[in-house]
Order: structure tokens, then C-alpha cells, then sequence
């Protein structure tokens, strides 16, 4: 880049960032309590490249907050950083250093992260004894990934986000890079978006609608300073909680190693995407950043006005932490909230995506001293957005501050991970006692905790499985966790899990063991499929897929969290019944409809929408009923929106370990009972394709298998 050549002019305070105007680039950034600002360009990405500093003028490119400035002749590709000084008052909350460069809040894409070693760009002097209020003088700057502008012009082809209601979605929550990494994945590009795009044929067979990804906004694997205890190698920053730039995918994710290569892979990942009828979702982290406590280092947020992006505590030198990771975001201070919306908006408007998925969503929901609000703006806000009316919104409904919200997180139209449909399901199947009612619960859709605020059974986002616990073959494998390997001396991760082995801890060569865990990851996934609400599955349960028993695989880059695609040929058995019940599901509008069941007659229905039993036939004693349960759906209008009826079913429950026989109430006049699905059958015949249904030996009852499921459906 030839500096010389670049002329230096006001510019203008908005937009915020890096913008490329047809004559060169504009450059805004907030701070309200800066004295200066330098704007730093770069003539490459290697550390010692040469570089010229434009030092702004408080008079001419500052607009009340903003600094801004103008570089005619600049290009797409320009590399750039901050240097921001002001006062370094830690006890009132003022950490500002010019020593330290600084990521612009809205880069949209930064340069390579994996030489980048945080520890050395803290503000404060590690080796003075005043810790953290000592002031580093140390330069950092060739030292910091580099901003890239980015230009955002892509051929989308005719692109628009799906938007899938939330109701007729099928989630999948997946890893980008463990999702292709091991060897056995067999695409051309493992570990990146176009290895995503290389496996769209697994995601149509497998029938899902939507794929949830675990953060892709830029982060620092390196973060992580353990070793595992088992190989001596360097633990890192896996799943990626803990991001740097909330506007940049994760450049080490992208086969294209080019600059600004990260943004167009993307885009190309959600292109073709949706060209195959997948929604993408991203898992966001709003709810803190990288930059840790007081000892954590200054890139970004912290260095350009610490008062205003982070919850402080009373004494401002230390930071109020909801997240359990060091800080928490200010996300109610009307500033931040902007930059919330723009971020929001940006992956929306020109990333084309579909949701977001909120962690630790109820630290949105905390007033700037940190207490929960009634009514939280930014909540509010981001729910009735006009961009993103038609986005997905799902919270992870509480902190690691105590908050916990499911059922009543505030905002309107959220959607919530259901924690507690997880819970019930796993231990009823698990046999514990005086569960059933509670299965009955999450069946119908949770209402106990979606109904009395207006919402609807969609607004349960159901999962058995999630990245943060065992996979399923692991919950129906091991009674205790196995997280020896994170080399924190298994302390870390839940304790409670719900979990059992049936016979023996980890792999077994028992093949009674193996058949019983396989009709259990049945179970859990028939529940899933004909319960009401949002279903999500766990990206590799659908074949098997083990972490030998580590339900906090945060920091394990390596096959313990990969994809072990051969697993796909040994448990084809499973993944056929998943994919079948997958199709199952959506093939029929009784499982998805929109309203909570009444119990009660209604206008169109000659018997009740939902009607309960016992094994003999009778209407359950709820506080007595031990491991069995049966329901009749009437299936009459069951989608009222879409004026479409569905099939009656005849649902049966057994999580004894004994046989059942069940009493079938009748079909309506005309009608018989078919068989569908049976977890205690062995594969094909545990559930049926369309039109392929078997007909009842007895036409009034029905032995089912000890800890199986079956369903039977009008015909």
C-alpha cells in the first residue's frame, strides 16, 4: 500500500466502522471519554510491516461520540487498528492506553489470530507489584491481529434468508469445524464453511430444516492456557464463547486464506445453504467478551471506553460477572444496545441470516447495576426490530448470576432452550419415579410454562442433547462425567445429568447392554419428534456420536468432540430411525400445531384433542402412575392456522423393565389402528415408511417391550 497516495479528510460519524465509500473508506468509532484518537493503517499482515498513524482532529473528525475520518484512495484489503488514549484511572473505571492498539468494535473481518498471544496486550504491567492499577507501557501494536475492510458486495444469486417458522423447524446445533475435522469426514475442505457446504447431501437425507452453529463470530482459540493431562498437548478455546469481533466470522474456519477470504466463504456457506432449504442459525454471545477481568488483556471494548461497554462493580476497578467468564456486557446502556441492534441487523441484512441463539440470554435482560429488569429495552428491542421481525430469536433463559428465566423471559415473541423438558424426559426414561406427569407435561407442549404469558408451544425449543452435556450415546453410556482430559481434575462440568449406563460404565462389548442403550437414544428421539414445541437435536447423535463420557468438551480440539464419520455405517440402524422419525414428524401437522392442547371437546372435534391413560385404559392417577403412560391425539384440525387435519395416534409409554401390555382405546368409526413405530423392534421394523404401516395383531391392545415406545396411528 502506498500511503503517500491516500489523502486524510473529515469523513463522517456514520455508519460506525470501516465503510468503503467509491472514492476510499470511512472510519468511525465510538468513545465518550477519549482524549485522542489514532487511526493506524498497515501496509500488510506481518507483524513488523510498515505502518503510518493519522492522529484525529477533536475539532474536525469529531461528531458529538464519534471520531471519524476519511482516506480517499483507501481499498478493500486495508489493514487498520486504533490507538486511543484517555484517562487510566482504574478505581473509577478508566483503563484507556495508548500503548495498547485496538480492534474497531464493527471490524468485519480480522487477520490471522493464531500467533496472537493475548497475555501480552494487558494495560496493565504483569510484573509490577501493583497488579492490574499499575499502567503498562508496553507497544503492542505489531503484536494485534489487524482489522480488514471488507467490501461487501457478493453475488447472492437471488438470496433472501428462509425464515421457516418456528413450528415446522427441525434444529440441528453442529460445530463447523468438529463437524468435518476427523479424517473419516471424507470432504475436500475438513474444518471450514465449504466443509459444511461438502456435507449439504447428509442434511437433506438426514430431512432437518435448520442448522444452529456454535459461535462463529471471531474468537481466540489460544486463549486457553491448560494442557491435557493424557498427551501433553495444549487444551484451547474450542467451542468459542468468548469473542473478540461480534461482526467477523472465524477467519480459521475458511479454506480461503486470503484477506476478507473468512466473509466471502461465509456468505457462499449460507448461499448454498438455503439453496438446499437449510436455515442458519448462529449461536451469539452478547453477554460478555475476550477481554476477561481486570487481569484480562485490552484489544477492543476496554480500551476504547470501559465504563461504557462493561458492568462495573461499586468499586469500578472490578467487574460485575453474570457470564462466570471475567465480565459482563453492558447490554442495557443505549449505546451498547445500538451496537447489539447493528450487529444483529449486519448478519441479517448481509449475511442473510436466519436467527440467532442467545447465550446466556438473561444477562440481556440486566439493568446497567446488573439487577433483572421487568421490561428490558434491549430484549424489547430486539424483538420488535422491523429487520428482524421474521429472525429467529431463541434465549438461553438464564446466567451463571443466578437469573433464571424459562418460562418468563421477558421481550415478547422469544423463543427459550427448554431446559426443563431436557430434564423430565431424561428421567423418566431413565425410570425414575413419579416422573410421568411430568412427561406428560413436556409432551404437550409445556404449557406450565408458555401458556399464562401468551406464548405458544413453538416458543419451546425441546432438546434431550446440547453441545454443553453428553451426546446421547454418552447419557445412555455413562452415570457419571469423564472430563479427565480438560486436566482440571474432573470438576469441571454438571454433575447432575440424568444420566445411567445400564450395566457398565463406557463402551461395552455386551451386546444386551448395547441393544438397551440403542432403544433408549430411540426413546429420547421418538419423544423428541411427537412432543409439542421446537425440536433440536444434537449434531451427531443421529449416528452415534461419543466423547467418551466428557459433558464439558469445551476445550477439546481433537477427536473427542470431531464427527467420527464411520460411525454412520456401524449405527445405520440408528440413523435411519432418526431420519425417519425426522420425516415422521413433519409429515404430520398434529405434532406442530400452534396452539396448546385443551383436553376438552372443541368445536370440530367429536372427542377431545388429547385424551390420557394408564395401561389399563383408564384415566391416570397422576400422583400414583409409575413408569407407563398412553395418550390418544385427535388429529381433527389439528393445524386450525392452515385449516389441515391429521391423522388420530395412539401413543404408548414404557420406561419399566418389564413387558407391557397396554389397552387400546378404539379408533373413530371407519378407522383401524396401524403401527408406525416400535423402539422395541429391531431395524427396519422399529418404524415403518409411509404407507408401509402394520396392521395390529390384536386390535385392542398392544404389548410393548420393557423401556420402549410405540406409536399407532389412524388409518
Amino acid at each position: 500500500m502506498a500511503f503517500e497516495e491516500c489523502i486524510f479528510e473529515p469523513g463522517k460519524a456514520l455508519p460506525l466502522g470501516a465503510t468503503l465509500t467509491g472514492q476510499g473508506v470511512n472510519f468511525s468509532v465510538f468513545s465518550r471519554h477519549a482524549r485522542s484518537v489514532t487511526l493506524v493503517l498497515f501496509a500488510s499482515s506481518e507483524p513488523d510491516s510498515a505502518y503510518k498513524q493519522w492522529k484525529l482532529d477533536r475539532q474536525i473528525n469529531q461528531t458529538g461520540d464519534i471520531w471519524h475520518c476519511h482516506i480517499r484512495g483507501l481499498k478493500a484489503g486495508a489493514l487498520y487498528l486504533y490507538q486511543v488514549d484517555g484517562p487510566y484511572i482504574p478505581e473509577n473505571g478508566f483503563r484507556f492506553n495508548p500503548h495498547k492498539a485496538l480492534l474497531d468494535p464493527y471490524a468485519k473481518a480480522l487477520t490471522d489470530l493464531s500467533r496472537w498471544d493475548q497475555r501480552s496486550g494487558t494495560g496493565y504491567n504483569p510484573d509490577d507489584p501493583l497488579g492490574d492499577i499499575s499502567f503498562s507501557q508496553f507497544d503492542d501494536l505489531h503484536s494485534k491481529p489487524r482489522c480488514i475492510v471488507i467490501d461487501d458486495a457478493f453475488d447472492w444469486q437471488g438470496d433472501r434468508p428462509l425464515n421457516y417458522p418456528l413450528r415446522f423447524s427441525v434444529l440441528y446445533e453442529t460445530h463447523v469445524r468438529g463437524l468435518t475435522k476427523h479424517p473419516q469426514s471424507g470432504v475436500e475442505h475438513p474444518g471450514t464453511y465449504r466443509g459444511v457446504i461438502e456435507k449439504i447431501p447428509f442434511f437433506k437425507e438426514l430431512g432437518i430444516t435448520s442448522l444452529e452453529f456454535l459461535p462463529i463470530q471471531e474468537f481466540n482459540e489460544r486463549e486457553h492456557t491448560g494442557i491435557n493431562p493424557r498427551t501433553g498437548k495444549p487444551l484451547i478455546n474450542y467451542w468459542g464463547y468468548s469473542t473478540v469481533a461480534f461482526f467477523a466470522p472465524k477467519g480459521s474456519y475458511a479454506s480461503d486464506s486470503r484477506l476478507g477470504g473468512q466473509v466471502r466463504e461465509f456468505k457462499e456457506m449460507v448461499r448454498e445453504l438455503h439453496k438446499a432449504g437449510l436455515e442458519v442459525i448462529l449461536d451469539i454471545v452478547f453477554n460478555h467478551t475476550a477481554e476477561g477481568n481486570e487481569r484480562g488483556p485490552t484489544f477492543s471494548f476496554r480500551g476504547l471506553d470501559n465504563r461504557i461497554y462493561y458492568i462495573l462493580d461499586e468499586n469500578k476497578r472490578y467487574y460485575k460477572n453474570y457470564a462466570g467468564c471475567g465480565n459482563t456486557v453492558n447490554c442495557n446502556n443505549p449505546v451498547v444496545r445500538g451496537f447489539i441492534l447493528d450487529c444483529l441487523r449486519y448478519w441479517v441484512m448481509e449475511m442473510h441470516i436466519d436467527g440467532f441463539r442467545f447465550d446466556l440470554g438473561s444477562i440481556l435482560g440486566r439493568d446497567q447495576q446488573g439487577r433483572l429488569m421487568e421490561n428490558p429495552p434491549t430484549l424489547e428491542r430486539i424483538a420488535e426490530d422491523p429487520v428482524l421481525r421474521h429472525t429467529k430469536i431463541i434465549a438461553e433463559a438464564w446466567d451463571a448470576g443466578g437469573a433464571y428465566q424459562v418460562g418468563w423471559f421477558p421481550g415478547g415473541r422469544w423463543a427459550e432452550w427448554n431446559d426443563r423438558y431436557r430434564d423430565d424426559v431424561r428421567k423418566y426414561w431413565r425410570g425414575d419415579a413419579h416422573q410421568t406427569r411430568h412427561l406428560a407435561t413436556r409432551l404437550a407442549g409445556s404449557s406450565d410454562l408458555y401458556l399464562r404469558d401468551g406464548r405458544k408451544p413453538f416458543h419451546s425449543i425441546n432438546f434431550i442433547t446440547s453441545h454443553d452435556g453428553f451426546t446421547l450415546k454418552d447419557l445412555v453410556s455413562y452415570g457419571v462425567k469423564h472430563n479427565e482430559e480438560n486436566g482440571e481434575q474432573n470438576r469441571d462440568g454438571n454433575d447432575t445429568n440424568y444420566s445411567a449406563n445400564y450395566g457398565f460404565e463406557g463402551p461395552s462389548l455386551n451386546p444386551v447392554i448395547e441393544l438397551v442403550r440403542e432403544r433408549l437414544m430411540k426413546n429420547y428421539i421418538a419423544t423428541l419428534m411427537v412432543s409439542l414445541g421446537t425440536p433440536m437435536i444434537l449434531g451427531g447423535d443421529e449416528m452415534g456420536r461419543t466423547q467418551g463420557g466428557n459433558n464439558n468438551a469445551y476445550c477439546q480440539d481433537n477427536e473427542i468432540s470431531w464427527y467420527d464419520w464411520s460411525l454412520l455405517e456401524k449405527n445405520q440402524g440408528l440413523f435411519r430411525f432418526v431420519r425417519e422419525m425426522i420425516a415422521f414428524r413433519l409429515r404430520h401437522p398434529g405434532f406442530m400445531r400452534p396452539e396448546f392442547y385443551t383436553g376438552k371437546d372443541g368445536n370440530y372435534n367429536a372427542i377431545p384433542d388429547i385424551s390420557w391413560f394408564d395401561e389399563t385404559g383408564e384415566a391416570p392417577d397422576w400422583e400414583e402412575i409409575p413408569t407407563c403412560l398412553a395418550l390418544r391425539m385427535d388429529g381433527s384440525k389439528a393445524d386450525i392456522l392452515e385449516d389441515r387435519d391429521d391423522n388420530d395416534f395412539f401413543i404408548m409409554f414404557n420406561a419399566g423393565a418389564t413387558q407391557v401390555s397396554f389397552k387400546v382405546c378404539p379408533p373413530l368409526e371407519g378407522k383401524r389402528w396401524v403401527r408406525a413405530i416400535d423402539t422395541g423392534l429391531p431395524s427396519p421394523e422399529d418404524i415403518c415408511t409411509p404407507g408401509a404401516e402394520k396392521p395390529m395383531v390384536y386390535p385392542d391392545q398392544y404389548l410393548t417391550q420393557s423401556q420402549s415406545m410405540v406409536v399407532l396411528v389412524s388409518g
